[in-house]
């Protein structure tokens, strides 16, 4: 039996998730829309134990993350997001996962969460012209990872690995 792909995405707080799933749930085709608003950090990890072990005992604080524009995707609107923990969380996962990487998930990572796909040019330009009027860059908060199993269209969600609290850093250098 051919086991299917599981894409991790990064958990945002519940009032920036809402945000996002609000203007998705407005600007995607409703009949291509079966996922809620995310962020993609791979698009297949390998189906293994070894896999959700090593997500369960990843020790991660929460983190905020800015969201810094929009981007047209051609066929489509996505907000851009800016964060160096991010990548630097990104770079830790993909060297842990490098030999099962697809190639999709071996381009520079380049996080977004896409609103609106599967459009004409024409109603994509017309949303990136509408929604840049009143977009100002923003902060939004990770609070952890989801795990997926691709369905071929729907995912159907199979774990999630909530990241500590959102605190302040000690600095140590200091003391």
């Amino acid at each position: 039996m051919k086991q299917k792909p599981l894409i991790l995405t990064l958990r945002l707080d519940a009032e920036s998730q809402a945000f996002f799933g609000g203007l998705r749930q407005r600007y995607f085709p409703r009949e291509r829309n079966h996922l809620e608003a995310h962020l993609t950090l791979f698009h297949q990890l390998p189906e293994e134990a070894a896999t959700r072990q090593y997500l369960e005992e990843l020790r991660q604080k929460a983190f905020e993350l800015q969201v810094t524009c929009l981007r047209h995707l051609g066929v489509g609107v996505a907000y851009v997001l800016q964060c160096d923990r991010l990548f630097a969380l990104h770079r830790e996962l993909s060297a842990r996962f490098r030999a099962a990487l697809i190639a999709q998930d071996r381009y520079p990572f380049r996080p977004y969460i896409t609103v609106q796909n599967k459009v004409s040019p024409e109603v994509s330009k017309a949303l990136l012209a509408e929604l840049s009027q009143s977009f100002r860059p923003f902060t939004v908060a990770a609070t952890g990872m989801d795990l997926w199993e691709y369905l071929g269209g729907p995912w159907k969600h199979t774990g999630f690995y909530k990241f500590n609290e959102l605190k302040d850093e000690l600095d140590l250098s200091e003391v």
